[in-house]
């Protein structure tokens, strides 16, 4: 079966982030950049399920600049066959993602979409339940175990209350959490190769989506910085703080 998974161009998540002077974002100029790691769990997951015979094609899907052409290289080098980018300067929102992954899928025709359950610059988690709910595809979101017997699959997901199993049919979408599969390190040969495999760059008007952002961002701003420390003398007076200044008791 043929498998779509999104990958997203973000900061990289070791790097710190500057809120810019204006307060109108975050800068992302002169900035290292990397593959959203929710994002690279679920390359990884579509990989192993090839590697297992499960899967025959992986399609790694980006939506962003010119750039996120090298986060689908780096996608490719870890195992995905081929790449599509939607190349677009617009910041495209969850809503404007779920609706081109759809047009994609519609010219696809995957029978499972892998996805990170949230990119780590927006933490937004919802791309995947809107594409379910436009798609009208079953949904596991925050899988932690993926299992496909024949046309169903059965997700063991994480909530609040510890995990729950579900079994959905196929075609469906899938959002990949921390704890789905650790990803591989991406070997220069597979570099090498990724280079020579197949990216197919179109633009959003192409498939009859209009990324015009809906909302806006007011502004950003750093926290808070953390305050220094108070010693206390005893558990009378510690109480006492808590319940006169910091007022949580």
């Amino acid at each position: 079966m043929k498998v779509l998974v999104t990958v997203k161009r973000v900061i990289d998540p070791y790097v710190k982030v500057r809120v810019k002077a204006d307060g109108s974002g975050v800068e992302t100029a002169n900035v290292k950049m990397a593959m959203n790691p929710f994002c690279e769990i679920a390359v990884e997951q579509a990989v192993r399920m090839k590697e297992a015979g499960v899967v025959t094609e992986i399609v790694a899907v980006s939506i962003g600049t010119q750039q996120c052409q090298e986060t689908l290289r780096t996608a490719m080098a870890m195992g995905a066959d081929r790449g599509i980018l939607v190349e677009t300067d617009v910041e495209v929102q969850p809503l404007a993602v779920a609706k081109l992954m759809k047009a994609i899928a519609a010219k696809e025709n995957p029978k499972l979409i892998i996805m990170g359950k949230q990119a780590i610059d927006d933490d937004c988690n919802q791309s995947g339940q809107m594409l379910a709910a436009l798609l009208g595809w079953p949904q596991a979101a925050f899988a932690s175990k993926i299992e496909i017997n024949g046309d169903a699959a059965e997700v063991t997901r994480e909530i609040d209350g510890g995990l729950e199993k579900l079994a959905i049919k196929l075609p469906a979408v899938a959002t990949a959490d921390l704890r789905l599969n650790e990803p591989r390190y991406v070997t220069l040969p597979n570099i090498m190769k990724a280079k020579k495999k197949q990216m197919e760059v179109i633009k959003p008007d192409a498939l009859g989506v209009d990324v015009t952002p809906r909302l806006k961002t007011l502004k950003v701003e750093e926290p808070a910085k953390r305050g220094s420390g108070v010693k206390v003398a005893d558990v009378k007076e510690l109480v006492a703080k808590l319940k006169n200044e910091a007022k949580v008791i």
